[in-house]
């Protein structure tokens, strides 16, 4: 597992495959809550919503991008709601 005191507020967070997955909010124990900028609206009418992405998806940290294993739209299928 990567250091997670590495990863910088406002860091895109981009898949294996370089897509944007989403902007580092902050690290929240094991996962890291990505900004609700990025987030599609929810269904519920609620509008956008922080989205997480476990830190077990990160494969490297390369200055202000956090790289995952998993392509972008496989780490899409990954998020976890609040």
């Amino acid at each position: 597992m990567v250091d997670a005191t590495q990863i910088k507020e406002h860091a895109e967070v981009i898949g294996a495959d370089g897509v944007h997955v989403g902007t580092v909010d902050h690290v929240d124990g094991d996962r890291i809550k990505l900004t609700k900028n990025d987030s599609p609206q929810s269904q519920d009418g609620q509008g956008a919503k922080h989205h997480y992405i476990s830190l077990g998806l990160v494969a490297e940290i390369e200055g202000d991008k956090v790289r995952l294993s998993a392509t972008g739209a496989n780490a899409l299928t990954f998020e976890e709601s609040e």
